[in-house]
């Protein structure tokens, strides 16, 4: 019984459901990103590129070899559009990553500046002032 209850105190640490919160959003962004680069972007990028389907790009090394209708040995092919698909799509969700870094750590910084406390010395003499200023 003492290793499941270590476990549940494991599991519900903050920064442990922290984490699994941030894993699901961040698989729900990178899927939200893949159908805005899939059915947004690369249809708006075709026209200024003459047409060429980005995401279809392919480059054959060797043709399928095929006896008759049927395929004696599958074509080699390097899908090059699928990559700079999975590229684009990566590089959005990077910056967009570093922007909600950057706005986490510039109201980090802003909480940090608060007012210091003043030094011990400089609260023990008020603290005697005032209490002079009682004894009169």
């Amino acid at each position: 019984m003492g290793m499941i209850s270590e476990f549940k105190e494991f599991a519900m640490k903050g920064n442990l459901v922290d984490m699994a919160v941030g894993f699901v959003m961040g698989s729900a962004f990178g899927t939200v990103v893949k159908s805005f680069i899939d059915g947004v972007f690369m249809p708006l990028i075709s026209p200024i590129m003459g047409g060429i389907d980005l995401a279809s790009l392919k480059y054959t090394m060797s043709p399928a070899v095929m006896n008759g209708d049927e395929v004696v040995e599958p074509a080699v092919v390097v899908n090059v559009g699928d990559f700079l698909t999975a590229l684009i799509s990566f590089i959005i969700v990077a910056f967009v990553m570093f922007m909600i870094i950057k706005g986490m750590n510039k109201t980090k910084k802003a909480e940090e500046e608060a007012p210091a406390a003043p030094p011990a010395n400089e609260v023990l003499l008020a603290e005697i002032r005032d209490l002079l200023a009682k004894q009169k």
